[in-house]
């Protein structure tokens, strides 16, 4: 039984959509980094902050296969029950006009960013159904362009950010020598272009 300050750090952890999505994938099997990355379509930078979190929690464990790649698996299941009680003759105190005004105030911003926080969640449920729907079209042309899953893993990091090559090292399971390789091939199929140290995805300027 978890104490009152666990269940709240823990809730606090849970509240992030993106960390219960690692979960919940988790729970069908090991992952390493790139493959979640891929599968959810978030940066390996972001994965890796996740994980890394969830690791420290204890929620989360790792393993190293033979070709060193770390593999991340629950240690514990979670589930998170809510167990609601009606509450009756509850009496409030009474307060002074100020105060009543002071809590109609508040009580009328909190339901405008709820309706507002409620709105952002609908639009970024579109804008992911829009991205997967765009990376299922990038992953099926992908045969004129991208060697292989090495490629995609390069792709995939700069679709979320310009990065230098020491950067694009940190947060793939390439070395330093196939990144230069991978790199100057995208770059010969104009499908990456370099912009002094910084690598980007050909076709983003202005964004």
């Amino acid at each position: 039984m978890l104490e009152g300050s666990e269940v709240s750090r823990l809730l606090d952890i849970l509240g992030n959509r993106n960390r219960r999505r690692i979960i919940e994938l988790l729970r069908q099997k090991p992952c390493f980094v790139t493959e979640i990355s891929e599968r959810l379509v978030l940066s390996p930078k972001a994965v890796i902050e996740h994980l890394q979190l969830m690791e420290r929690e204890q929620i989360l464990v790792s393993c190293q296969d033979e070709r060193r790649r770390k593999y991340y698996y629950l240690s514990h299941d979670i589930n998170v029950i809510v167990n609601l009680q009606k509450q009756d003759g509850v009496t409030l105190p009474s307060v002074e006009e100020n105060q009543r005004t002071r809590f109609a105030r508040n009580l009328g911003a909190f339901r405008r960013m709820v309706r507002a926080h409620d709105e952002l969640l609908d639009n970024l449920e579109q804008l992911e159904r829009e991205i997967e729907s765009r990376f299922a079209e990038v992953m099926r042309m992908r045969g004129n362009f991208v060697t292989d899953d090495g490629d995609m893993e390069i792709i995939l990091a700069l679709s979320h950010a310009d990065l230098r090559l020491v950067e694009l090292k940190e947060v793939s399971s390439l070395s330093t020598d196939e990144l230069k390789q991978r790199l100057g091939n995208l770059v010969r199929k104009e499908v990456v272009e370099q912009i002094n140290d910084r690598y980007r995805i050909r076709g983003t300027h202005g964004e």
